[in-house]
């Protein structure tokens, strides 16, 4: 794995020399960020022999290097998740790579289900803390020693001092925030209504099909984390009506323009805590 991760980043230093500071996943449907990037350059997934790439429609699949406010950038445009077939190990591989290419600070962001009651879809969440439920943990196996310890603390998982700065920014520019426990369920199949309640009773306020293995990976190698969550829809059994995949994209779609605002206000709630 470790051979693998440095031959990616051998493909991406061939390609360019970029340096970047914070790294940025964007969920479903959710690439309008980027477009505030000045001196962009792409490299498709596909072009980095080694580097898993998505098959889920919604993640368009390629690095974006640019600069944010003076700030060195790189946004993975589409993420693979362990439902695909993927391994928590592979799914994680692209963080390794970023902290391999100079990345400090890591902005996740996802689509979810929402699943506490006082949650609504359009609603932005900012995540700190998580619950895994997946079944797996990409830790699992031989240690990465260069990366870090065999047994990486996860009492503060999502910085505390980041979100709490990002909640309060946001709050100034009329963009209401909620903050609560992100919970993994491995998917692909959206949960039961039976599943959402036992969700709710261990304490989950929004559940998805990905990010915790990201995030567990950036903090065994050292790296802040922050977590934004867009709920697209309310979980099984809240409503009444079925869960499908166009619905989060259209609600996705819905939220672009203040989720982009959001994460520019991530950036520089990063910039103002170094």
């Amino acid at each position: 794995m470790e051979n693998r991760i440095n031959h990616c980043v051998e493909c991406i230093r061939n390609l360019t020399d970029r340096k970047p500071e914070i790294g940025i996943t964007l969920g479903s449907g959710l690439g309008d960020f980027v477009e505030q990037l000045t001196d962009k350059e792409e490299i498709p997934f596909s072009s980095i022999e080694g580097f898993p790439t998505p098959t889920v429609k919604g993640h368009e699949g390629k690095l974006i290097f640019g600069t944010y406010n003076g700030v060195e950038v790189v946004v993975l445009d589409g993420r693979v998740h362990y439902y695909e077939g993927y391994s928590q190990q592979e799914t994680v591989i692209p963080v390794r790579v970023l902290k391999r290419i100079g990345v400090h600070t890591l902005i996740l962001s996802n689509a979810c289900g929402g699943v506490n009651y006082d949650f609504k879809p359009g609603d932005f969440m900012l995540i700190d803390d998580h619950i895994n439920m997946s079944g797996s943990n990409p830790l699992i196996g031989k240690n990465l020693d260069s990366f870090g310890e065999r047994f990486p603390d996860m009492s503060e998982v999502y910085s505390k001092k980041l979100w709490q700065t990002l909640q309060e920014k946001a709050h100034n520019e009329g963009i209401e925030t909620k903050h609560g426990v992100y919970m993994m369920y491995s998917g692909p199949s959206f949960e039961t209504p039976a599943e959402i309640r036992a969700f709710r009773i261990l304490g989950a306020d929004a559940v998805g099909m990905s990010t915790v293995p990201e995030a567990i990976a950036a903090r065994h190698a050292g790296m802040n984390v922050m977590g934004i969550s867009v709920i697209t829809n309310m979980a099984a059994g809240m409503l009444d009506q079925k869960l499908t995949h166009e619905e989060v994209l259209e609600t996705a779609e819905i939220v672009r323009k203040p989720f982009a605002r959001l994460i520019a206000l991530a950036i520089e709630s990063i910039q103002e805590n170094q």
